[in-house]
């Protein structure tokens, strides 16, 4: 039974009503600092710390809750008789419940100007030692440590005369030492990418420790195949517009293929958003791979130029577009089997089409433009860590190295195709015109192949190469790559250059009169 709880939170969000709810619970209020001011002045009675530990905050406040009259309260096993016996003698009180934020720690340290002093004070001490106390006696403690969590606590004690379930308790100390863990490995990764100078602005991208933190959304039927299990974790702060930030409005349970697939779709239709050509694009993946590309007035016609790249490969294919998927959009995509649509919203009319296909997933997710901090790829016994690709190069800086210059309809079209090879497998080839790929090769161990592959998927498709622009995701090594891409039709190439031959590269783009253009900037995707 809660008699007695102490508040102590940096985060004052819902705590006046919280303890004036305790407080007409009968519940005895202890707090600190300025909860205990806050709480006084909403005429709540409440005992400072310093009157219970009879010992003034110290040190700055430093050193305030660090005392047996709080943690002897806290760890006291009530079933334990030789504790509560030690707790008489020393005239301890048990406390119940406890209520803690953290100091922002994270918060402070997101700040250019933070000093390391800053850092260093925001660095709490006796917060995460009582959470642990009160966690580790969870069968005698109910801890908080989140507001969203005073409501459900609250109508529980309201039924239950101030009892709180032992399985309520259990879930609240789980969220504490997960907490807990990551307030520490925040810490750890802060001052670890520190140098002997302690320069907040000169720490390094990658600490000497690396700490992540993931919660999870679910476990899944399988992983990549049957025989492997798998879940789906999220950051703890999902980045604005990630897909973790998704809602499921309708469909099976996502696999892990379906999430997999589904991130390539959103990031690459979200570098669209804004772009010269269209106010919707559309991205159709199959296999991590764009089977089809494009940008136009609206989803609908957006929709139908992605699906003519490839029609055979977009079968089962997961869908995103940068903007609503209205009703006509809906009603073409309807017709086709769709593992996973994509929309940051949809329309009445959309979701009623849908509704007479419930296995089709529907996954609304808020547009954004935020990237995650870090790449990673797990390895044997490692794990690799990168910056994200976030690159999106703009046409000043851009080279022509041609003797021809690109029209301004070429220049678009290349521009266009660098977009979508930047998220197509290794090593990549793009063929586009007029705002929609025409033929793409994707993940060829040689560069020539993934040129005649996509040349073929455009035949197949009944597209035209004329006049095309093509774009590959790193240099061509020799002038064979490029003669394939211009007998397959293309006009005018982009790629980074960087080669060894880039002389003969330039050589033969003259002697073809095509158009040629050199990004700085390579776009492996392994």
């Amino acid at each position: 039974m809660i008699r007695t709880a102490l508040l102590s939170v940096s985060d004052k969000n819902g705590i006046v009503p919280f303890a004036k709810a305790l407080h007409e619970q009968g519940v005895k209020l202890i707090s600190t600092g300025g909860t205990a001011k806050l709480l006084a002045e909403n005429n709540l009675p409440v005992m400072e710390v310093s009157s219970l530990t009879q010992f003034p905050e110290m040190l700055d406040g430093r050193v305030k809750t660090l005392h047996p009259m709080v943690h002897g309260g806290l760890l006291a096993r009530r079933d334990f008789p030789e504790h509560m016996a030690a707790l008489k003698e020393h005239g301890i009180d048990t406390i119940d419940m406890l209520v803690i934020n953290l100091y922002p720690f994270n918060e402070t340290v997101a700040k250019a100007d933070c000093s390391f002093e800053d850092a260093v004070e925001n660095i709490d001490i006796g917060g995460p030692a009582m959470l642990r106390a009160a966690a580790k006696n969870h069968q005698d403690v109910t801890v908080l440590i989140s507001p969203e969590d005073y409501a459900p606590v609250l109508d529980e004690m309201k039924a239950h005369q101030n009892v709180v379930s032992y399985k309520t308790n259990l879930g609240l100390a789980k969220k504490v030492f997960a907490h807990t863990a990551q307030y520490d490995g925040a810490i750890a990764n802060y001052l670890s990418a520190l140098g002997d100078d302690l320069d907040h602005k000169a720490r390094s991208p990658y600490p000497e420790t690396l700490h992540l933190a993931f919660e999870k959304v679910q476990e899944m039927r399988y992983g990549e195949n049957p025989h492997q299990s798998a879940a789906f974790y999220k950051d703890i702060y999902p980045v604005d517009g990630a897909l973790a930030n998704y809602k499921q409005l309708q469909g099976k349970e996502l696999s892990y293929n379906n999430i997999a697939d589904a991130d390539s779709a959103w990031e690459c239709v979200k570098s669209f958003t804004g772009n010269v050509g269209g106010a919707a694009a559309c991205v159709i993946i199959k296999h991590a791979n764009p089977c089809g590309v494009a940008v136009a007035a609206n989803a609908l016609e957006a929709y139908q130029k992605a699906f003519k790249t490839d029609p055979s490969s977009a079968f089962g294919g997961i869908i995103a577009f940068n903007v609503p998927c209205d009703g006509a959009a809906a009603e073409a995509i309807s017709k086709q089997f769709v593992e996973v649509l994509i929309a940051p919203s949809f329309s009445d009319e959309a979701k009623a089409i849908f509704a007479a296909k419930q296995n089709v997933r529907l996954l609304e997710i808020p547009l954004g433009t935020a990237f995650n901090t870090f790449d990673f790829k797990r390895v044997g016994g490692g794990l690799l860590v990168q910056s994200p690709d976030a690159k999106n190069v703009l046409e000043t800086e851009m080279r022509v190295v041609s003797k021809r210059l690109p029209t301004t309809s070429e220049m678009h079209d290349m521009m266009f195709a660098w977009r979508v090879a930047k998220f197509v497998k290794s090593n990549a080839i793009v063929y586009c015109a007029n705002g929609m790929t025409l033929g793409i090769g994707a993940g060829q161990m040689s560069r020539v192949d993934s040129a005649r592959m996509a040349s073929i998927k455009a035949e197949n498709a009944g597209l035209s190469l004329k006049g095309s622009a093509v774009a590959s995701d790193a240099f061509f090594p020799f002038r064979d790559g490029l003669d394939v891409v211009v007998n397959g039709g293309a006009s005018c190439a982009i790629q980074p250059g960087g080669s060894m031959r880039d002389d003969e590269i330039i050589a033969a783009a003259n002697e073809h009169g095509i158009a040629m253009i050199f990004t700085g900037t390579r776009h492996f995707r392994h």
